[in-house]
């Protein structure tokens, strides 16, 4: 098919490789617009740009593509198709009505969970042991439109977010190919969402990664591994903020108030072992100090004196 690709973020690069992999007619990848970014303000294509670019494609980047502008460039194009996958901007009805077989998204959730900007955070922040991708025709809900096709798999005990999302960027990539081959065949038809048991992934915010050690040890290990790369999930230490990496429960919870109050280190060892909700402890193994580079959380300690007793938070 003749396809116009909308995509910004580098979870969309596959899904583009396998479609012109497959032999589609890409007529044009509409990307955002060049960016400020990093302490030098520096300009910065999205990460899409580049990788359209290697494949040699056209790229537009429109700064809205709600504009009558964009839209027009867009008709020009002709698309029997269009395809959006983590784009960065809402698309109105006007563009989702431009190629006459209609606009597909490519989705990290199982459909109807999970709707909105955050998905793969939120899967694993809240201990689910699956998720998957879902293609969807799209509607001016958010995230609401008729399901076509879905993959699932397994969460891993201690996968990240980064690591979850490279692995749904792949397997979207996939399905996306095998849902447009589908349609082609008319073997595949879109089935409207259950909207009764939808569940919201709303986009995060700073706060979101603020550890309350009051939690038990194994949601404050999921929070650390969820909100990679962004919040990150941040303690206090001596007046200033700690950014916690990477941290592992200790299985075994400890007799019934011997730990002292949660936040309190309860040993140095390979890392910093800390009294968290329900008698529960984590073990904290790297960490980065405000205005340092990432370091052994041990190391830390040393550095800091940090001794048992000691509070965070």
């Amino acid at each position: 098919m003749r396809i116009v690709f909308l995509g910004s973020g580098a979870f969309a690069i596959p899904s583009l490789q396998a479609l012109a992999g497959a032999g589609h007619e890409i007529a044009a990848v509409i990307t955002q617009p060049d960016r400020e970014k990093g302490r030098g303000r520096s300009v910065q294509p999205p990460p899409m740009k580049p990788a359209a670019e290697a494949l040699g494609l056209r790229v537009l980047q429109p700064p809205r593509i709600r504009t009558p502008e964009a839209q027009e460039e867009v008709r020009a194009l002709a698309p029997e198709l269009q395809v959006v996958v983590a784009y960065g901007q809402i698309l109105p009805r006007s563009v989702i009505d431009l190629a006459p077989r209609g606009t597909i998204n490519v989705h990290s959730s199982l459909l109807p969970r999970y709707r909105g900007a955050a998905p793969i955070h939120w899967a694993i922040v809240n201990g689910e042991t699956e998720t998957g991708v879902t293609t969807m025709m799209v509607d001016e809900g958010l995230d609401t439109g008729p399901i076509l096709l879905s993959r699932a798999t397994p969460i891993g005990a201690e996968e990240t977010t980064p690591e979850l999302e490279a692995r749904l960027a792949g397997l979207g990539a996939a399905l996306l190919v095998e849902t447009i081959d589908g349609l082609a065949r008319g073997t595949v038809s879109p089935v409207a969402q259950d909207h009764a048991t939808a569940t919201h992934a709303p986009r995060l915010r700073k706060e979101d990664g603020r550890i309350e050690w009051s939690a038990p040890a194994d949601a404050i290990a999921r929070r650390v591994r969820g909100l990679q790369p962004w919040p990150g999930t941040v303690t206090s230490f001596a007046g200033s903020d700690l950014k916690i990496l990477r941290a592992a429960v200790i299985p075994v919870p400890l007799a019934s108030g011997t730990a002292g109050a949660p936040g309190t280190v309860i040993a140095v060892d390979d890392g910093i072992v800390v009294a968290c909700g329900n008698d529960t402890r984590l073990r904290v193994l790297s960490v980065q100090p405000a205005s340092r580079h990432a370091m052994a959380a041990r190391a830390f300690a040393m550095g800091a004196r940090l001794t048992p007793g000691a509070r965070l938070g």
